[in-house]
């Protein structure tokens, strides 16, 4: 799914409506058809609406909102400024909503005192996409209040105060919403830590935005959805073998850090190499070989990694467990001279590499380097917040000719070609060591069966949070193990086979 910027979502809109073609009412008629649907599906407990519209298109969608719910039963008070000057779509909705006898139209101001019992929603339809500067004066006070009421709140497109495309200012006043109703698309602000805190759960409604605008216009930044999984997942074939599915080598594992190669070669072996191999120090062999049956042992040291034989024909993940003893970095380094093929890098890798900044240079074109935040600081560099982060990422990728999978709630993968793929599966429970382990089998395992490394990238994140998701719907976020995210890789596979069979 492409993301895009709050001009060009205007001129999605305006492109719809001259070329479907539909009068711009009647598309405002449409997403809050949508929004209507949703909430009466979902908030079958409350009966009372307090809907906050500002003069533009999006009060323009709460008036309508509040019309529809009110014909369904439910009770409406709609607050207003009356004296703004509204769009022309707005200002007909809100004459039109003003013959319902029953609907109470409010002044912004009376929200103090207004008696918000515990059954009434809170719905903001003030801005939308369209704010341009931080809220200030009337707008603020009214946030703050808000704010304060302990009653689930439901954004229109986006929590007002917030930006579409941009990070807010930390003392800028943004509705912290429950629910984000959002039309068509994500925004790029939905998918940060410093700005996603405020959209609550986020919904994506559809409401047919011109099918020709959204192909025909560019971005660089896309939410990976199950729809480009389906184009990406190659389904097993019959006639095969397991040198079809190539040879994935899990390079990692310390004294005392076993338990991190362990992972990586269970999750390297459930997402499907033909072969997987651990090259791991003498001391973790009983660990490896009674943990992992199916793969097969290499010694590259005693205790810690001291030598690595390079294998042009395996396809390596390198870093989990490894440790940074001095031995294991010149190990490290000097396989990473040696080796050519795009690989995956990972925890201890990345800390060998960061020691010393000449060292990114020896990373192999096209490599796939999975950093957390503080990682991505150690390797390139301090930013201020994770918007400038990822430009950072932009960069160094574009620079290096490496895939960046920076994680975070909201995994992003970055191209060499300085395009952005969001993830949105996944949960908190993932939050957890051993977590980025089972990524960098997966990464790895699905780069040897000859997925292409953007592929491999986008695929592995998001099949890690959806098998992180079905283990949280069984054991909890709180309670749930890096082995049983593991456990879970199969279902998800065999819920995507049948998709795609059905799709056939």
């Amino acid at each position: 799914m492409k993301i895009f910027t709050a001009d060009q979502i205007r001129h999605g809109d305006q492109y719809t409506i001259e070329n479907e073609p539909i009068p711009s009412i009647h598309l405002m008629e449409r997403a809050a058809h949508a929004c209507v649907k949703w909430i009466t599906e979902n908030c079958k407990n409350h009966r009372n609406f307090a809907i906050f519209c500002g003069s533009g298109n999006n009060g323009g969608d709460g008036f309508a909102i509040a019309r529809m719910l009110y014909l369904k039963g439910f009770d409406i008070d709609v607050f207003v400024n009356p004296k703004a000057k509204f769009s022309k779509d707005a200002g007909e909705n809100l004459k039109e909503l003003k013959e319902f006898s029953g609907i109470m139209v409010r002044n912004l101001n009376e929200a103090e005192n207004y008696r918000f019992d515990k059954r009434t929603i809170i719905i903001d339809a003030l801005f939308g996409t369209g704010l341009s500067r931080n809220l200030d004066g009337e707008f603020k006070d009214l946030i703050d209040t808000l704010n304060v009421k302990p009653n689930v709140k439901i954004s229109i497109d986006m929590p007002s105060g917030l930006f579409s495309d941009i990070i807010s200012t930390e003392d800028s006043s943004v509705l912290k919403s429950d629910y984000t109703l959002s039309f068509q698309s994500w925004k790029k602000s939905f998918l940060h830590p410093e700005t996603g805190k405020y959209t609550g759960k986020v919904k994506i409604l559809n409401i047919d935005i011109s099918e020709d605008y959204i192909a025909q216009t560019d971005t660089e930044n896309f939410v990976i959805d199950e729809e480009m999984i389906k184009t990406i997942f190659k389904p097993r074939e019959d006639f095969s073998h397991k040198g079809t599915y190539g040879k994935a080598c899990i390079i990692g594992g310390s004294y005392g850090k076993m338990g991190a190669a362990v992972l990586s070669t269970q999750s390297a072996l459930k997402t499907g190499a033909g072969l997987t191999f651990t090259l791991a120090p003498k001391c973790g062999y009983e660990i490896l070989q009674s943990s992992c049956p199916e793969a097969i042992f290499i010694e590259g040291g005693s205790d810690c990694i001291d030598h690595i034989e390079v294998d042009e024909h395996s396809v390596y993940g390198v870093g989990p467990g490894l440790g940074t003893d001095a031995e294991t970095e010149k190990s490290i380094l000097q396989f990473l001279k040696n080796y050519s093929q795009p690989l995956v890098l990972d925890a201890d890798a990345l800390n060998i590499i960061s020691k010393d900044k000449k060292s990114l240079k020896i990373i192999p074109k096209k490599s796939i380097i999975t950093p957390h935040p503080k990682e991505f600081e150690r390797l390139f560099g301090a930013t201020k917040n994770s918007f400038e982060r990822l430009e950072l990422g932009r960069k160094k990728a574009e620079e290096l000719g490496i895939y960046i999978v920076l994680k975070d709630h909201h995994t992003q993968i970055i191209t060499p070609e300085g395009n952005v793929f969001y993830n949105i599966t996944g949960n908190a429970g993932l939050a957890k060591g051993g977590s980025g382990d089972i990524l960098t089998g997966i990464l790895t395992s699905l780069l040897a069966q000859g997925y292409s490394e953007e592929y491999t990238a986008i695929f592995g994140v998001w099949l890690h949070g959806k098998a992180g998701e079905l283990a949280a719907e069984k054991y909890s976020k709180e309670s749930m193990l890096p082995t049983d995210v593991i456990n879970e890789i199969g279902k998800v596979f065999k819920e995507l086979n049948s998709k795609v069979a059905i799709d056939l």
